[in-house]
């Protein structure tokens, strides 16, 4: 919960319309600031404060205690211009709150923790457990000393900037061992833990199984990440209260699932009790890894050990069609959160100034999406945190139909959609996709020319508002007047034509025309041409295909 405070008119006000578009995620605290603060900062996990810097910190200095307990806090200004990570920046998530506050409210957002203010990940961010000297080796990556990075488990982490071999560590580990004056220890979740139990174990047998069997095999239970079991014993009592005392989840197979699993030590006694010869060997080893600690036995219970490998994460992110403020929100946080970046060199120069320090970069040129896309899949399965970047969606004739055409289920997958090149052209020539349409990308490099042609035709005869992509080049120039006569056979030649060049970039060009007047020669690869239906109308020079109702001189 975020708790709201405000002292002013105007302070209430960007509080009001903060609340609106945060519904059942905040708490407006009335009355006295100096009673407010204090109800809040006990009861959230989080504020915005429109006040004064120096207020708030006179309101809440007396009540600090821990950075690690503390709720994160925002200042908003009295004119509404900037919000202030003040408290918690990391800990208690102001700097990403923060930059919430500003997209909602337009205010520019003001980080003061070191590594954001450079845009660096903070180590006691990444969503991993932590241990040792935290702020030693922030300042020593902050500085530009050499900081080894130590994977002894691949994990996808966000962009370091780490050297092979350096005095300072980060090192990645599921191992118990005591970091260095010098060193971090980050604990990814590689561990899995089987459990089986009889009816009635106590909790203390279980746990007391559990924790030997991590300490005998030298491993974290830091790095646990689930207890795993058979159906059957979903709601068995010291199970259940072990995995919260772990405080990982529990997760359940069936019988059947886990029959049939190999495992090294079947029994005869689960076989004949629950319809598997293993339950705690099977649930460990079910979606793979590597059996570090065998089953392990006590008077009521069995548990076994299973390393997990990281699943490396691809994202595919489009990057619209090129304006800055129409890449969205969750591009840029991919951008941020890869370790490697793959694209095609000039869309890489787009957004190179995102990218975090640390961030390996793979950049090819024009011609080269599938080896992009193959470089892409192995670099995830690799275990890293990977961005494939392409112009416009990258679902929509980019890079993420050859990409998920390599990638398997070994590796985690995440699109993240962007504008279009049809979608910002339509923009600037009005509303020409009003209704059905259709795009058709006019390159046979990867299509033959026959099946591109009868799509065009399906379309002219459908009367659907046709976008061509790649229409014309300097080596194929033929193929876009032989789409246009095709769509002149079923529309009339003053059906509205739009033509937009390098949409949403600076030297932005468009122009609204006619499928008799249009000019192919003017066309280059930069260009998108939409091409009405037989609704389609110009309207004060904008092109307007209506919504499927009848169209009527002078509508609105």
């Amino acid at each position: 919960m975020i708790g709201l405070i405000s002292a002013t008119a105007a302070g209430a006000a960007a509080r009001d319309r903060l609340a609106a578009a945060w519904p059942g995620r905040t708490r407006v605290y009335e009355g006295p600031v100096g009673e407010a603060a204090r109800a809040a900062f006990a009861e959230c996990e989080q504020l915005v404060c429109f006040l004064a810097t120096g207020a708030v910190v006179r309101l809440l200095a007396p009540l600090l205690g821990d950075k690690a307990a503390d709720p994160g806090v925002v200042c908003v200004d009295e004119g509404g211009r900037f919000a202030v990570a003040l408290l918690g920046g990391h800990g208690g998530g102001a700097n990403e709150l923060a930059r919430a506050v500003g997209e909602s409210l337009g205010a520019e957002p003001v980080v003061t923790t070191a590594t954001d203010s450079v845009g660096l990940p903070g180590l006691d961010t990444l969503g991993l457990p932590f241990e040792g000297s935290v702020a030693t080796v922030s300042r020593a990556l902050l500085d530009g000393e050499p900081v080894a990075l130590e994977a002894e488990v691949p994990w996808p982490l966000p962009p370091l900037p780490t050297s092979p071999q350096g005095a300072y560590t980060v090192r990645l580990t599921d191992r118990a061992v005591v970091p260095g004056e010098r060193e971090v220890l980050l604990r990814p979740p590689s561990l899995v833990v089987g459990v089986g139990a009889s009816k009635g174990a106590p909790v203390e047998e279980v746990l007391g199984l559990v924790e030997g069997a991590l300490r005998e095999a030298g491993l974290s239970p830091k790095s646990v990440a689930e207890l795993a079991t058979v159906h059957a014993k979903a709601e068995e009592p010291g199970i259940v209260a072990a995995a919260e005392r772990l405080g990982v989840p529990l997760v359940t197979y069936s019988a059947e699932e886990l029959a049939g699993v190999e495992v090294p030590n079947p029994s005869q006694a689960p076989l004949a009790a629950l319809g598997t010869p293993s339950v705690a060997e099977a649930a460990a080893l079910l979606r793979g890894g590597e059996l570090l600690v065998p089953k392990r036995k006590s008077a009521m219970a069995t548990c076994a050990v299973v390393r997990r490998a990281g699943r490396g994460r691809l994202a595919v992110v489009g990057l619209g069609p090129g304006a800055r403020d129409l890449l969205t929100p969750r591009a840029a946080a991919e951008l941020r959160r890869a370790s490697v970046l793959v694209g095609l060199d000039q869309y890489v120069d787009q957004i190179r100034d995102l990218l975090r320090p640390g961030t390996r970069v793979l950049e090819s040129g024009l011609g080269a999406e599938e080896e992009r896309a193959r470089t892409a899949v192995a670099e995830a399965r690799k275990g890293h945190a990977v961005a494939l970047i392409g112009s416009g969606d990258a679902g929509v004739y980019a890079m993420a139909s050859p990409a998920l055409a390599e990638a398997s289920d070994d590796i985690d997958v995440v699109g993240v959609p962007g504008v279009t090149a049809a979608l910002a052209a339509g923009a600037v020539l009005g509303a020409p996709l009003g209704h059905d349409h259709v795009s058709i990308s006019l390159s046979d490099l990867h299509t033959p020319w026959e099946v591109i042609e009868r799509r065009v035709r399906a379309a002219a005869e459908a009367d659907i508002v046709v976008t061509f992509y790649n229409p014309r080049s300097r080596g194929r120039d033929w193929q876009l007047p032989k789409a246009l006569a095709i769509l002149a056979g079923h529309r009339e030649p003053m059906t509205p034509v739009g033509v937009v060049r390098n949409a949403s970039r600076p030297d932005e060009s468009s122009r609204v025309t006619t499928l008799a007047e249009l000019d192919p020669a003017t066309v280059d690869m930069m260009t998108v041409v939409t091409v009405g239906n037989t609704a389609t109308r110009t309207v004060a020079g904008r092109m307007v295909t209506p919504r499927g109702y009848r169209w009527q001189e002078g509508a609105r």
